[in-house]
């Protein structure tokens, strides 16, 4: 049986964050959690990009063991889990506005920009302090 290691870090802290969240699949499952307000592994699989089942279920157990996400059981339906970002996760709300602005700037798509980007737009610090806090954030 062959363990997988973590490979080596070089200290660098854009390295850690790139080892954490750099791929697309995990920027956007934190965006489904914190701006979109998903719970359920349905909910996620059910996100605008069309995630794949496999992928979803990669990435969750990479942001879970990295301390980004953390899974519990559904009060309401013991046979199925909710996923929330924990504080760790919810300390990417800086990030995530960062993100949104530079993305709604320089964004050539035909769609209009979308609602978290106005938010930002219009207060920054209201649309951190809803992901630091676990609020709602209209999307």
């Amino acid at each position: 049986m062959s363990t997988k290691s973590k490979r080596n870090l070089s200290g660098c802290p854009i390295d850690y964050a790139l080892s954490v969240l750099g791929d697309r699949w995990s920027l956007i499952i934190v965006r489904d959690l914190a701006i979109r307000g998903a719970k359920t592994y349905a909910e996620l699989l059910d996100g605008w990009e069309g995630i794949s089942t496999n992928i979803l279920a990669q990435r969750m157990r990479h942001l879970e063991s990295n301390g980004i996400v953390e899974k519990r059981k559904n009060p309401a339906n013991w046979r199925s889990s909710i996923y929330e970002l924990t504080p760790k996760g919810r300390d990417l709300a800086p990030v995530l506005a960062e993100i949104i602005l530079w993305g709604g700037a320089y964004n050539e798509s035909d769609s209009p920009k979308n609602e978290a980007y106005d938010t930002v737009k219009s207060d920054r610090a209201k649309f951190e302090a809803a992901i630091r806090e676990n609020d709602e954030i209209a999307q």
